[in-house]
């Protein structure tokens, strides 16, 4: 902000003044409550994460088999993410019907639909089910829980109700992550530090609320507005990237792309390698303090080489890879937010998504 000179006094005067116009516009295009869901992260990431979930460990696996779209398949997304730096297993998220050629009984699914009735997760767990898979779901309530609760080779783990699925990243990725941890496929962090990670997560809330935090979301969302989006993320961060650029989608209804790096060095580098290519366009990009030395060095000569384009390095702290993605993707959601409401638009609504299922419901799934 251009503020940073203000006396103490000078700067509440302003912020206030601030704070009572996003007020107004949160009042006026948030009727859904997305920015209280956004709040109530921290408490929800805690519940799902240290709840007893009631299962033992179990590595006696070939992989784990993530199923889920949407804002219900981010967490499986970003766990592949974590078991890549840190597992003894496999893990592979899918996001289409019915589920990979490869797949067979050895293979643990894990399936995760909020409402519990996605169609795409659903025929992929009917499917496991009837080739003598196990399946533990993650849901609401709906039909994956009808269908669980009913099966010998199932088990069905409920989360709270009532809000949009990307909202409800702390129960979902909280509820995954405890149940990798309980299973033994994850290495599990220690109370304290858990404890420790949990209090700061409140703390970034509070410094990145767009009410009385610390203006920097809304001071980037006023950057990017009109602008092309382009999210470049370190290997690691990949996931989460994707993530934020699905946030943007929904939450903002602003087109952006994705890419990670050092992969876009052997490809996207030629695009903005042409001048006209660098213009009307910004660059967030999502780097932590666990990057191979490499990608640091990548990171640098792309932060070199592009010198005209306006770069938002969003550093994800955090003394784990779980934390620097929870900061990330938390980071995402109040952005997201912050780019709605200049732009004017309800960060709830999603109504051609709403329009496609009202359309796919007309039609017989067997079609």
């Amino acid at each position: 902000m251009a503020v940073t000179t203000q006396s103490p006094s000078g700067w509440s005067v302003i912020r206030l003044n601030e704070d009572a116009q996003i007020m107004e516009l949160i009042e006026n295009l948030d009727p859904s409550d997305m920015v209280g869901w956004t709040r109530r992260f921290p408490e929800a990431l805690r519940t799902a994460i240290t709840r007893d979930i009631g299962i033992e460990t179990d590595q006696d696996w070939s992989g784990v088999l993530f199923l889920g779209v949407g804002g219900s398949g981010a967490g499986g997304m970003m766990l592949c993410n974590m078991v890549d730096q840190a597992g003894g297993l496999p893990f592979v998220s899918w996001k289409d019907y019915g589920l990979p050629s490869w797949w067979g009984p050895e293979w643990l699914v894990i399936a995760t639909s909020y409402s519990g009735n996605t169609e795409e997760t659903l025929t992929g767990v009917k499917e496991a089910l009837e080739e003598g898979g196990t399946v533990i779901g993650i849901s609401s309530g709906g039909t994956l829980q009808d269908i669980l609760e009913n099966h010998d080779g199932a088990m069905w783990i409920d989360v709270p109700a009532g809000q949009p699925p990307r909202s409800a990243v702390g129960h979902i990725f909280g509820t995954q992550v405890n149940l990798c941890w309980s299973l033994g496929l994850l290495p599990q962090m220690d109370e304290e530090d858990l404890n420790a990670m949990l209090a700061r997560m409140e703390t970034l809330r509070d410094r990145l609320d767009l009410i009385g935090g610390d203006g920097s979301m809304m001071g980037i969302a006023r950057e990017l507005h009109g602008q092309r989006i382009q999210i470049m993320s370190a290997p690691a961060l990949g996931a989460m990237g994707y993530r934020c650029r699905t946030q943007l989608n929904e939450n903002s209804g602003i087109l952006a792309t994705a890419s990670i790096l050092p992969e876009l060095h052997h490809n996207e580098i030629v695009a903005w390698g042409d001048d006209r290519m660098q213009e009307d366009v910004q660059i967030l990009l999502f780097v932590w303090n666990g990057m191979h030395d490499r990608v640091g060095l990548r990171v640098e000569w792309t932060l070199d080489t592009l010198q005209d384009v306006p770069i938002h390095i969003l550093d994800c702290s955090g003394d784990s890879l779980l934390e620097s993605i929870l900061f990330g993707a938390h980071l995402s959601d109040w952005l997201s937010i912050a780019c709605a409401l200049l732009r004017n638009k309800d960060p709830t609504g999603i109504g051609p998504i709403n329009n496609l299922k009202s359309h796919l419901s007309n039609i017989p799934m067997d079609q």
